[in-house]
């Protein structure tokens, strides 16, 4: 989503920014007092430290993050004008499918590391690509962290319960509070797949932060919520099961 933004700044804005606001002004127009955003960790840029709090500055550089932060910036003065309430779900890197085999990411030409990696094992791709080995953490690849997308959704619905029993307005980290890096995610997904694959090192890629890892205290203490998944190996175990599923629909068809 990152360079993809970069590429094309006006469809971002035209898409997180401008059509939220029309959503926006539908909802309060229609009686609608409770919203849940979906922002992203791209609004804090390039922290200076990590774990990242949701009062950390933000400092997005990427039009991407700029797009997702004017949003959160307008669900803030419309609870000031109106009668009306958000949790914004500020995402950390969210991976993944359904445990139960039902649903998963299904985009053509997906950049997400688990994905990508995964396919790969498959043979679905020659080869994985690692944008940036120079990076000022331990193994010199990005670090991120990893929300495992069933817990995303439980995020979202404890949001929901909690605005319907009379929650103020809040803005929340969604991460697990620990981050692996890219060669510790590769080396996760051969050992699920028992599978080795051909790893190709490349420049960095532009506006990508060294480490992104979320403070992840608030959104248990405000929301009641517990992860059930946060655990590496069964993130990419659920990936690896998708996307076999994928291919062998595919096949059948």
């Amino acid at each position: 989503m990152v360079p993809e933004s970069i590429a094309d700044p006006l469809g971002y804005y035209r898409n997180n920014t401008v059509k939220s606001r029309d959503l926006m002004a539908c909802a309060i127009e229609c009686g609608v007092k409770h919203f849940i955003f979906s922002s992203t960790a791209a609004v804090y840029g390039m922290p200076e430290n990590n774990p990242i709090s949701e009062d950390a500055p933000l400092a997005p550089i990427s039009p991407y993050g700029s797009s997702k932060m004017m949003t959160e910036m307008m669900l803030r003065d419309a609870a000031v004008a109106h009668d009306f309430s958000y949790v914004a779900l500020r995402y950390f890197n969210v991976a993944g499918a359904d445990p139960q085999g039902r649903c998963g990411q299904s985009t053509p030409n997906a950049t997400h590391l688990i994905k990508v990696a995964v396919q790969t094992a498959l043979g679905q791709r020659p080869f994985l690509e690692v944008y940036g080995t120079d990076y000022p953490t331990p193994d010199g690849t990005g670090v991120r962290d990893y929300i495992h997308v069933a817990d995303l959704a439980r995020a979202h619905s404890a949001a929901l319960h909690y605005l319907r029993h009379g929650g103020k307005s809040q803005i929340l980290n969604c991460g697990y509070g620990r981050g692996f890096s890219v060669l510790e995610v590769i080396e996760a997904v051969k050992k699920v797949s028992m599978t080795d694959f051909t790893v190709n090192h490349r420049n960095r890629r532009p506006g990508d932060p060294a480490a992104l890892v979320a403070d992840a205290q608030r959104l248990p203490e405000v929301l009641e919520w517990q992860p059930e998944y946060d655990d590496l190996e069964t993130i990419v175990a659920h990936a690896y099961e998708w996307e076999k599923h994928l291919a062998e629909m595919k096949q059948a068809s």
